[in-house]
């Protein structure tokens, strides 16, 4: 089986460089990324690896890597990513020794990556599941852990055919779990060194939330209204929240933050609004106070996770493509948030639908209804705000327990 899943890792592989010849901009980054196996380390000091498949993991590996550092400042750090995605926005990471490409799962590459340092420890993220990687560190004895895992019951680990799979997971050391329906999947199948402490992610975006600087020029243009804020959108999403503005009171503004910057796309959208103001992508230099506009497209990245603290509700796009951004930094400032049908795939959004701290819509007709009872209702937008922020708070100190219980790697 082991030869199976390795022969299934090389056509991957071999499929990716067929996509590189042909054009494909990031299948050409991550065979180019991979094209040559870093070089051995040189000193004996203790190394930690964190394994992450894209930004979104690392996100969640990042509170630990960086209080393993504060509190272990000896200890280096290897950082890898499976995608170019991760790799390119992360490859000069402050808190982190070396930032590399994975290299593809093969016997003799991952024996000679677990001998490259003197490695104490190695974190996998959320779901990544490379098992020659697992059985070569088992194999150096260095302990695996996973951090904020989450499984389903229909993964393979849970089938009739599934007992090869399951028998891989005796590599890891222990389960860092998200959730109780992991853990409880994993004592199904008898692994009881398992954790449930819940996300890292909400450790990250509870110190961005308290460390939010103010933006005095978005001050400027909200002029002391209710906000609401589009973060992420998409043009599906963006088809809705146009309309809606229609309906604003003349207390409300809306600041839309695209997730497509390009002069093209914010073009498509300034053109279908009345008096826009357009964000300047260095000083916002183009708000002008005394336009007094409903709506303000942001041309910019970097800064949307600390301007939820401006917002009385959200709107987070992408839920009616693939899957919806991530909610965790609006709901840690407390905000209600709205999104599209497609949502599944975040543990926290499914988690707010069910309490009643978010919402789904399918419809301009869904989107104008809520929207106007979270405008109209006080006492229904504050319930909802105050389950977001109870909600974050229960999910808070995953980071904490994690470094509670594996303070014993460092004494070696």
């Amino acid at each position: 089986m082991r030869a199976c899943y390795t022969l299934a890792i090389r056509a991957y592989a071999f499929a990716v460089r067929i996509a590189a010849l042909f054009g494909n901009a990031k299948a050409r980054l991550w065979v180019e990324g991979r094209r040559h196996l870093p070089e051995t380390g040189n000193d004996d000091r203790p190394w930690i690896w964190f394994h992450a498949a894209s930004l979104g993991e690392f996100e969640q590996g990042r509170p630990l890597i960086e209080a393993i550092k504060k509190t272990y400042p000896e200890v280096k750090v290897s950082l890898t990513f499976f995608s170019p995605s991760g790799y390119e926005i992360r490859k000069d990471y402050p808190f982190a020794d070396e930032v590399l490409y994975l290299p593809i799962d093969t016997l003799k590459n991952t024996r000679y990556w677990i001998k490259r340092h003197r490695f104490i420890a190695a974190f996998f993220i959320k779901y990544e599941f490379w098992f020659n990687y697992m059985k070569a560190l088992q194999e150096q004895a260095v302990p695996l852990y996973y951090i904020s895992l989450i499984l389903k019951p229909n993964q393979y680990f849970f089938r009739w055919y599934g007992s090869w799979f399951r028998n891989q997971l005796r590599h890891v050391s222990h389960f860092f779990v998200q959730d109780g329906t992991t853990l409880n999947l994993l004592k199904g199948i008898g692994f009881n060194n398992v954790t449930l402490c819940g996300d890292t992610r909400f450790d990250r975006v509870i110190a961005i939330a308290k460390q939010a600087k103010p933006f005095p020029e978005i001050e400027a243009f909200i002029q002391g209204r209710h906000c609401i804020i589009a973060g992420s959108s998409w043009p599906p999403d963006e088809h809705l929240l146009i309309p809606y503005l229609q309906k604003l009171p003349d207390d409300y503004c809306m600041i839309i933050a695209p997730h497509d910057i390009s002069p093209k796309h914010i073009e498509q959208i300034t053109e279908q609004l009345s008096n826009p103001q357009l964000s300047n992508s260095q000083l916002y230099t183009d708000l002008h106070p005394e336009k007094r506009s409903k709506v303000l497209v942001l041309n910019t990245i970097g800064i949307l996770s600390q301007l939820y603290q401006y917002a009385r509700f959200v709107y987070i796009g992408g839920g009616f493509g693939v899957n919806i951004h991530n909610i965790q930094e609006p709901v840690t400032f407390g905000c209600p948030v709205v999104f599209g049908p497609k949502y599944n795939g975040f543990k926290e959004a499914v988690d707010l639908v069910e309490l009643g701290g978010a919402f789904h819509v399918d419809s301009q007709d869904d989107l104008n209804s809520i929207f106007d009872r979270l405008v109209e209702d006080e006492a229904f937008r504050e319930k909802a705000s105050k389950i977001c922020k109870e909600y974050v708070a229960a999910q808070s100190g995953a980071t904490d327990a994690i470094m509670h219980q594996i303070t014993s790697i460092f004494s070696v």
